[in-house]
């Protein structure tokens, strides 16, 4: 039986259960209007419900009742004692059509003519005027019997299956296992610090049961996200109607739970977001035409389940962040100068929308523009433990995906100590825990980690006196408790100077927080902030430990915030690099530019603008491919060519120091480039001014940064190494979508991946009237490339079909054939087509599409 029919059976119990009673009751007052219209509601309701269901014999006799019912409720017949027992007894036939609902989970076999016949007698009985209300005779109570009053012991013990209870008496009942949980952990402290066997196993025993209550009342609490989207269809329906856009709002996993509280916590976020979707994502209709798309723009919701958190995405399949425009509304607001943003990644930039205040409409409307959105979102999100991300497309849509908590009261935390107190962190925070050791940043810091007994390969170092941790295959921005929160208390002395590292998750970036100890997790009840310490946002509630302890719970959110990690969006330090100790120019001759130290080969240090490096990178030598001779690796889903400043990789090292250069300047997705380098050194801020010019091919020339006599790299000399064309025209902005109709699947196997690589977008079908099917259904593509010997309609119909109306009349159509004689042209021409190509001549195909897009003089093949 499914969720919607196990609903309706619930709901129907309890409506027949106060039917009953309603139905005695107006016997008695036949002249009570109100307890009329109730009965009438609600047998209406349960006709319309089992005609949504498909159960058509519960509707026939619902329908019957309700026909009694409604010329009773218009004053054309009186609920006298027959009226009233005929229709208990169509309320008991809905019984017992129920029970054999509900045991079999289909509608029983059985014959209602007779009492539908009856029902419908009494409702076509000729209209007369109904008495007065103190006129009409009154049954007496011990009168005569009403069938169906009394519920059976079945009925009875069905409805007892589900009961409604208030909200305030859950949240009692929350509260006392919360204290019950508190006591439980006390209770477990003092058995770790005093043997006492003979408590040991009702201890335990109390445990489970602690536990089993716990989850018990948590289920109490539960609830679909569903209802949270309750509303939305509607408010897309609108939204649509206003903007004059069609769009399309999809559902699922509605039937995900999660704790009431939460629930209505996330109610305003979501509606906000998906109002953000439907004005500034998804493009007006000619836009969408324009660029290939359906005209009618998706809207998805999906809520699912994850490590114990609710994942939420809301994604559109619109035009994606306009990070141009971002780009410069960050900087006309102040929150970045040119060079910090040249640093950025695009996400990072992109993250910026969730700032307070900022906002790209270009007019304010009543359904956006004032910039009091997004960071509403964001606050909102973290207030109860969650965290939101961003990922967008240019031209494919965006996804905002939102991680919270499964519920607020009790959750599981991480235990630290950092200068002597005592914090616990939300596990939803943390990724991992690491083991790490300061060492000096030379060459024989990674030597000296790999020798160490312990095993442990984890080094912090420092550039620019910001600490960073080498994780893996990237650096990660470190901070320290105890110097954040100025506490006073010694840190424990630790062997080897090693440090406990929690690598928490903070939006789209990571952060790790150094501590000097770790305990272990635990299950704590969250209470809320003294007001006099909520200003204060490193800290999200407080709780009691076991022992009786008072302790507060840390924010990893609010923590990057206090120490300028993730602030708005991405922060480039996740990079171990400080923007705001950048220069305001590249050259610096007005100012101090920040500049980046690297060692390669032999000999001092080199240098670059800072400025100019999108991202560090550590990068094992198993990751690194070859392509065509030149060694690549694969960096957030494309390929990255890597060129060694020493000429060649050097085969005796495992692991490679990677600078990563970056731009999306022309439109489309962004081209890096790694420069392969021995180590780096620091981040210094210097004037940069040259003393002598480059000696040779790569150097712009030899300037005195601190202090010493540096080489300055031309970086524009290795990117046209990796790139021959990164200076050239831009590249088109979006890749356009062509439609590939070929009957033959090797040759549609064959040309997907020529065109695909030659920039296009490719959707291919293996028969005309599937591509026709694709315009009839709103599809839209910028070209069509077609076979034109095909079964059933080839190719001279389809194009012919294709100009006779929709949206695709006005579309470049390509012929492709193996036979171009120039009858062959001709007809082509008569039916449509806007170039012929012979079929097997790929480079032609790739200049005709080129040329009907728009991007090189007119098709020939068809020319007068």
């Amino acid at each position: 039986m499914d969720d919607l029919l196990a609903d309706f059976l619930t709901e129907t119990d309890e409506s027949l259960a106060e039917l009953d009673v309603a139905l005695v009751k107006l016997e008695r007052s036949p002249g009570d209007e109100a307890t009329l219209a109730l009965i009438f509601r609600m047998v209406h309701t349960i006709k319309g419900t089992c005609g949504f269901l498909g159960l058509p014999r519960l509707e026939r006799v619902a329908h019957a009742a309700e026909s009694v019912l409604g010329r009773v409720r218009d004053r054309k017949l009186t609920a006298t004692p027959e009226i009233v027992t005929q229709v208990l007894e169509g309320l008991d036939r809905i019984k017992a059509i129920l029970a054999g609902l509900r045991a079999n989970g289909a509608e029983p076999a059985g014959d209602d003519a007779a009492l539908i016949a009856t029902l419908d007698g009494i409702a076509e009985r000729r209209a007369r005027r109904a008495p007065p209300p103190d006129a009409v005779p009154q049954a007496s109570p011990g009168g005569e019997p009403v069938a169906g009053a009394e519920p059976t012991a079945g009925e009875a013990a069905a409805a007892s299956q589900t009961i409604r209870v208030g909200v305030d008496v859950l949240e009692g009942l929350m509260t006392l296992v919360s204290e019950l949980v508190l006591t439980r952990n006390q209770l477990l402290q003092l058995a770790r610090t005093e043997e006492n066997p003979a408590f040991t196993v009702p201890l335990q025993r109390l445990s489970h049961i602690t536990s089993d209550l716990q989850e018990g009342v948590v289920k109490t609490r539960m609830q679909p996200i569903g209802n949270a989207w309750n509303k939305l269809p509607r408010l897309v329906r609108d939204l649509a109607r206003d903007l004059g856009k069609r769009i399309e709002l999809i559902m699922l996993g509605a039937e995900t739970e999660l704790d009431r509280q939460v629930l209505e916590l996330i109610k305003d976020p979501l509606t906000h977001m998906v109002r953000n979707c439907a004005d500034h994502g998804l493009e007006p209709t000619e836009a969408r035409r324009a660029a290939g798309k359906p005209e009618s723009g998706r809207i998805t919701l999906n809520a699912y389940h994850e490590g114990g958190h609710i994942l939420i995405e809301i994604a559109d399949d619109g035009a994606g962040l306009p990070t141009a425009k971002i780009r410069a509304k960050a900087i006309s607001l102040g929150f970045a100068t040119e060079a910090e943003l040249a640093a950025m990644t695009e996400a990072q930039i992109q993250r910026f929308i969730l700032r307070p205040g900022f906002s790209t409409a270009a007019a304010v409307t009543a359904v956006s523009g004032r910039g009091v959105g997004m960071d509403v979102v964001k606050s909102n999100i973290e207030r109860i433990g969650g965290t939101i991300d961003l990922k967008s497309v240019a031209g494919q849509g965006t996804t905002v995906t939102v991680k919270i908590p499964l519920t607020l009261a009790i959750v599981s935390a991480l235990i630290v100590q950092a200068g002597g107190e005592r914090f616990a962190i939300p596990q939803i925070s943390v990724v991992e825990l690491v083991r790490a050791r300061a060492a000096a940043l030379d060459g024989a810091a990674a030597d000296h980690a790999a020798a160490d007994p312990a095993g442990e390969t984890s080094v912090i170092e420092r550039i620019n006196d910001t600490p960073v941790l080498r994780l893996r295959e990237r650096l990660l921005p470190l901070v320290s408790l105890t110097g954040l929160l100025h506490l006073e208390g010694a840190a424990e002395t630790r062997p080897d100077d090693r440090a406990y590292i929690v690598v928490t998750q903070v939006g789209a970036t990571t952060l790790g927080i150094i501590v000097d100890r770790v305990f272990d997790t635990e299950e704590i009840v969250v209470k809320p902030v003294a007001p006099i310490l909520r200003h204060i946002t490193m800290f999200s509630g407080n709780t009691i430990l076991g022992d009786g302890s008072v302790i507060m719970i840390l924010d990893p959110n609010g923590i990057a915030r206090a120490t300028g990690v993730g602030v708005g969006g991405g922060d480039p330090r996740a990079a171990g690099r400080d923007p705001q100790r950048a220069g305001p120019s590249l050259h610096g001759a007005d100012g101090p530019t920040a500049m980046l130290l690297f060692r390669a080969g032999d000999g001092a240090p080199l240098a670059v603008p800072l400025a100019l490096v999108a991202r560090l990178e550590d990068i094992p030598r198993a990751r690194i491919e070859s392509s065509a001779g030149q060694p690549v690796t694969q960096y957030r889903g494309q390929l990255m060519p890597l060129v060694p400043f020493a000429g060649a990789l050097d085969a005796g090292r495992e692991r490679f120091t990677v600078l990563v250069f970056s731009d999306d300047s022309g439109g489309g997705p962004a081209r890096s480039m790694g420069l392969v380098v021995d180590e780096i050194v620091d981040v210094v801020k210097d004037r940069l001014r040259m003393q002598l010019g480059g000696a040779r091919p790569g150097l712009l020339g030899t300037a005195i940064i601190n202090g010493a006599s540096t080489d300055v790299i031309d970086i524009a000399h290795y990117l046209t190494l990796a790139f021959g064309d990164w200076f050239k025209a831009p590249r088109a902005a979006v890749a356009a979508n062509v439609l590939v109709v070929d009957d033959s699947g090797f040759f549609r196997q064959m040309l997907a991946p020529a065109m695909t690589a030659a920039g296009f977008r490719v959707t291919a079908v293996a028969s005309a009237a599937e591509a026709l099917a694709r315009r009839d259904a709103g599809e839209m593509f910028a070209a069509i490339v077609s076979d034109i010997q095909m079964p059933e309609i080839d190719g001279f119909e389809l194009v012919r079909r294709i100009r006779a109306e929709g949206a695709w009349a006005e579309l470049p159509v390509i012929a492709l054939s193996g036979s171009t004689e120039p009858a062959d042209i001709a007809r082509g021409r008569a039916a449509g087509f806007t170039d012929y190509v012979t079929k097997f001549e790929r480079d032609a195909l790739l200049a005709s599409l080129r040329q009907c897009l728009g991007q090189g003089a007119p098709p020939l093949g068809l020319a007068a």
